[in-house]
């Protein structure tokens, strides 16, 4: 006759729960950032977090509904809670921490004219603004350049 603690099952949901929510931490710094549709914002971390809640949520209430049968009322709340301050973590660094960057001084006001400089282009070619705003287009110097600068993943 085995005793009821060798019958109670792994209550799973607990666990892969929290590691969903250090999965859903780690993603965004070494996998999602590479993709713009997901660093400018970070929807598929949340949706990982929300996952992550759902599943200890679950856990939790197996823990506490039938103890006899599952494990984890004691892990249930600690992994909660740390997945909690995981995702607060999480929050911070992206949406408080991220916006605080300083702005550069040495940047020109918007509106003014550009210094020139000289940068390499998809071929490698060296390409100057003082280039571009002398060479010719269907017959006339251009009047100004817009340049739109991509923050890539480097």
């Amino acid at each position: 006759m085995m005793n009821a603690a060798a019958e109670r099952r792994w209550n799973w949901p607990l666990w892969v729960g929290f590691l969903l929510a250090v999965l859903a931490f780690l993603s965004y710094f070494f996998f999602f950032v590479q993709f713009v549709l997901t660093r400018n914002f970070p929807w598929m971390n949340l949706l990982l977090f929300a996952v992550a809640a759902g599943l200890l949520w679950v856990g939790i209430r197996r823990a506490f509904r039938n103890p006899a049968l599952y494990r984890g009322k004691v892990f249930g709340p600690i992994l909660a809670v740390l997945s909690v301050f995981i995702f607060g973590f999480f929050a911070f660094a992206i949406f408080v921490a991220g916006r605080q960057m300083p702005a550069s001084v040495a940047a020109p006001p918007v509106g003014a004219k550009a210094p020139d400089f000289t940068l390499t282009d998809a071929g490698n070619k060296s390409v100057s603004l003082a280039e571009l705003l002398a060479a010719p287009l269907h017959g006339a110097a251009p009047r100004g350049v817009l340049l739109v600068f991509y923050r890539g993943y480097w």
